[in-house]
């Protein structure tokens, strides 16, 4: 028989915890709560508690995400292998009824995360509504995948997902948004359902910092772009000695120093995108000749654009070479992220079962 597993991360909570524990336990589930370190003062809110839920106490403060991974380690030693597993945050922002959707869409598919998503729509404060429309669009550019609620606290998944949630890094805010991070790349999908949309006192209480978690997201990006900018150094600077130096050969001048400076560059963007940017295990040989084929083609559309600005339209040589670099940027980032490293993600993958929609 499936039984539903609540799990409560709660730092300095009101009244409104024990009150949201005993619904949950009326409505069958099996409630954890962890005291993340919330100090003497909070004692009477976590002793009401207890009377519905098994609560795990420890000090000083450590954070939402070493809290989360404390209760999922207590919840392995007792749950099911078909159990499903639903987290909540403490606030009062999530109801039961919705704990109960998320929770009996993940029996249908208990290999996916099932996130509860909010509408965003009219009355969302600004700060939500801003920080999501980021992430979801940086996330998706980032990971290929699609979610529509980055910074949901209502999820639910099977046991079977309970090591994959438990390898995942990060102690503070930071550990949701590194699940959302890590499922494309371990073959897990995400499943939305609608929930109530609640903020108390304009969300001001939100786990969610607008620059910093989303910097999470960005910095793949951010790595990729340092990669590409060391790269750009060392074919720009190329490309400017070689233009002086062959500048009697005419109109060849301008192709062959932007070859010549490319195939240098080339090599040292290869391999600082292939260890550092993606970390990708697969072989050198394999990625090279898929990279030195994405070098050939960006190389070919690099060198007609930038000519054709300077010989047709009459640009000026370096102010044309920046605008072609740009040009190109976007499709070779995209290109490399999901074609050339993204191959060995797959060793990560566990199956997951095909049923319902996304």
């Amino acid at each position: 028989m499936v039984k539903y597993i609540a799990l409560i991360p709660a730092y300095e909570p009101t009244m409104k915890l024990p009150a949201l524990a005993k619904e949950l336990s009326e409505a069958g589930f099996s409630v954890f709560i962890v005291d993340d370190g919330s100090g003497a003062g909070y004692s009477l809110v976590f002793r009401e508690a207890e009377k519905w839920a098994k609560v795990i106490y420890y000090l000083p403060n450590k954070g939402k995400g070493f809290a989360l991974k404390k209760g999922l380690a207590k919840i392995v030693e007792s749950c099911g292998t078909d159990d499903i597993i639903v987290t909540l945050d403490s606030d009062g922002q999530h109801t039961v009824s919705d704990a109960l959707r998320v929770a009996s869409r993940a029996v249908l598919e208990p290999g996916a995360l099932t996130l509860g998503v909010r509408s965003f729509g009219k009355g969302t404060p600004a700060r939500s509504k801003f920080g999501n429309t980021v992430t979801r669009t940086v996330f998706r550019l980032t990971t290929g995948a699609r979610v529509s609620d980055t910074q949901t606290g209502l999820r639910a998944f099977g046991a079977v997902l309970l090591p994959q949630m438990l390898s995942v890094e990060g102690d503070r805010y930071e550990y949701e948004m590194n699940v959302l991070m890590e499922c494309p790349k371990r073959g897990i999908r995400f499943c939305e359902v609608p929930i109530e949309t609640i903020y108390l006192d304009g969300n001001r209480g939100s786990h969610f910092h607008t620059f910093r978690d989303s910097f999470l997201i960005y910095g793949n990006i951010l790595k990729f772009a340092a990669s590409s900018l060391t790269g750009f150094a060392v074919d720009y600077s190329l490309y400017s000695l070689l233009v002086v130096l062959t500048a009697g050969l005419g109109s060849v001048s301008v192709p062959l120093s932007n070859v010549t400076a490319r195939l240098v560059s080339a090599g040292t963007n290869f391999a600082i995108n292939k260890h550092f940017v993606f970390k990708n295990r697969d072989s050198v040989v394999k990625t090279g000749a898929q990279y030195f084929l994405l070098a050939a083609c960006i190389l070919c559309g690099n060198t007609l654009l930038l000519s054709f600005m300077v010989n047709t339209l009459g640009f000026d040589k370096f102010a044309a070479k920046l605008v072609t670099e740009v040009t190109f940027f976007t499709f070779s980032w995209l290109a490399q992220r999901f074609w050339i490293f993204s191959k060995d993600e797959s060793r990560d993958m566990i199956p997951a079962r095909r049923k319902g929609t996304l």
